[in-house]
């Protein structure tokens, strides 16, 4: 064939229904960008001027390359909160654990392919409280040819709930640290970016527009900073079909509960009478510690509707509703089919038990002399400063970390019940080592030190197996008979309740190394974290890539 014609041939080719993957290019642009909410203007970091952010749009298989471009006076770096980063760990983005920030004027380009995946996941910054206006959404869609496992929807739709402060967010963190103390709540929360109206402010609030007879796909992300949320829309139920970017079982609710970092895929059919409807957005919270109490407020409004229509209102669930929380988490469950099996490990090669408390240690340059810190396993986690632990781990660098993270609790105790009189902490950067393809077990153990709450921990790298929940101690003994092998949902973040446990399990099939934190960003502050080393195993398909050329120096 004549060159030119080869040419042509290959042109044709990439634009063939028959060229299942493509790469997809996004630039994004790190801004500062005013804005008035509740009666109050401010300067805030975005990207591309816009929160939410972009929505970035791809199909299983495809190649997502981002280039970031840093022009604020704060290090940045976005981590693709979901995506399993198959041997890309340097795409991961956690600040200094997968790589060193983006300084101001600097760039870094993210390159990842997407494995494996369909659904709705969520970006966001990854650096000190950024996040609270650095997010947005991600949709994978199923491979060409493929369609849902669910009535196909008439339209789709993005629904991002967020908080909002009318305060300079770094400031209040940066308070907070000098006093050793918890940092100011939000003002707010927001859908798609509006607070929708308050006492004393009233604002224009976000408007789901629909039309009777159709169907809607709602894409609903959690990307609060610090509290659990109920969605709820008047007179209309909801039938959840993915939870985290995995398919589950359909099941049909009125009230959608998700933890920070989660997001739930809905179907929602138009099908009451022309008119407005009440979305409600509030917080859950069944802990005596202070939050963002606001509940807010959107409106679903069907095509036809005359001017200034009556809203239909609805009841919105308690602060304290478990009961309803329980029922939401225990009806998810994976399809389980066999184009989407639920392959949960059956045997453990590491069984862990991480207990999660709060602590407190002391501080001579805190306010009140001592700071309020958390801990897994009585180890509060510390960052390093000089280069990011995946470099250390690849270069083995030593003197960075150590990997003798502690598999249980250095002293057993009565973990929901009477707490020990010292609640002080060891500081450390220690790892745990995994063998590739070896499995996990972790028994994430609520603890009632100091303020018993919910804690949404999320594992980078990898979906697990949600195989048990409970309230209390967790019983080695009996509770692993009732354990769920069969359908257990597969997610990226799990809510520990409160005064209880959770079990998750997964395969150590992606080398690297990987992040664990409670999503509750005023945790992770304070050390809720901890992070895993995955080897390679045998030869480079099961081995990290080696890092990018641009790869940002600290």
């Amino acid at each position: 064939m004549e060159p030119r014609l080869l040419t042509i041939f290959f042109v044709v080719l990439s634009f063939s229904p028959f060229v299942q993957s493509l790469v997809r290019h996004y630039k994004f642009s790190v801004v500062l960008k005013n804005t008035t909410k509740l009666c109050s203007t401010k300067s805030f970091v975005t990207v591309n001027g816009q929160c939410p952010g972009p929505t970035l749009y791809a199909r299983e298989d495809d190649t997502v390359i981002v280039k970031v471009t840093n022009h604020v006076k704060y290090n940045i770096t976005i981590h693709w909160h979901g995506i399993k980063q198959l041997r890309t760990g340097w795409s991961d983005g956690p600040a200094y654990v997968t790589q060193c920030p983006i300084q101001p004027g600097q760039s870094y380009v993210y390159n990842f392919t997407i494995n494996g995946q369909r659904g709705t996941l969520l970006w966001h910054a990854h650096i000190t409280w950024l996040r609270a206006t650095v997010y947005g959404g991600i949709v994978i869609l199923p491979k060409r040819g493929i369609s849902y496992p669910f009535p196909k929807p008439d339209k789709e739709k993005i629904i991002i709930l967020g908080e909002w402060w009318k305060s300079d967010v770094e400031a209040i963190l940066n308070q907070a640290e000098n006093s050793g103390l918890p940092p100011n709540i939000s003002d707010a929360h927001t859908i798609n970016g509006h607070t929708g109206p308050i006492p004393g402010c009233t604002s224009q609030g976000y408007t789901l527009h629909v039309e009777s007879g159709k169907t809607y796909l709602l894409r609903i992300i959690n990307a609060a900073l610090n509290d659990e949320l109920f969605f709820k829309i008047a007179g209309h139920k909801l039938t959840v079909v993915e939870a985290d970017a995995s398919y589950v079982k359909p099941f049909e609710t009125d009230t959608i509960f998700m933890s920070p970092g989660q997001t739930t895929n809905v179907l929602l059919t138009a099908n009451q009478v022309v008119g407005k409807y009440l979305i409600a957005v509030t917080p859950f919270m069944d802990a005596p510690i202070g939050f963002d109490n606001v509940t807010s407020i959107a409106t679903l409004r069907y095509k036809g509707t005359p001017p200034y229509p009556k809203t239909t209102l609805t009841t919105i669930p308690a602060l304290n509703a478990t009961p309803l929380t329980s029922d939401f988490i225990d009806s998810l469950r994976s399809l389980n089919s066999k184009e989407y099996p639920a392959i949960a490990p059956l045997t453990v090669d590491h069984s862990l038990f991480f207990s999660i408390t709060v602590g407190l240690n002391p501080c001579h340059t805190c306010l009140t002399g001592a700071r309020l810190v958390s801990a897994i396993n009585n180890i509060t986690f510390l960052m390093p400063t000089t280069t990011s632990l995946l470099e250390a781990h690849y270069y083995n660098i030593k003197g960075v970390f150590t990997d003798d993270f502690p598999s249980f609790p250095p002293i057993a105790f009565n973990y929901t019940g009477t707490q020990p009189a010292n609640i002080q902490t060891n500081n450390g950067t220690r790892l745990y080592r995994l063998d590739f393809n070896s499995t996990v077990q972790i028994i994430l153990q609520g603890t009632a030190m100091i303020a018993p709450e919910n804690h949404p921990f999320h594992l980078h790298g990898y979906n697990f197996f949600v195989v048990g929940q409970g309230l209390g101690n967790f019983d080695p003994e009996k509770d692993p008979l009732s354990f769920n092998l069969v359908d257990p949902v597969e997610r990226n973040t799990i809510g520990v309740p409160n005064g209880g446990w959770a079990a998750i399990r997964f395969r150590a099939n992606n080398p690297g190394v990987w992040f664990l934190h409670c999503h509750l960003e005023v945790h992770t502050t304070w050390g809720l974290k901890m992070a895993f080393i995955v080897d390679n195993g045998n030869g480079p398909h099961e081995s990290s890539l080696p890092p990018p050329k641009d790869l940002p120096m600290c």
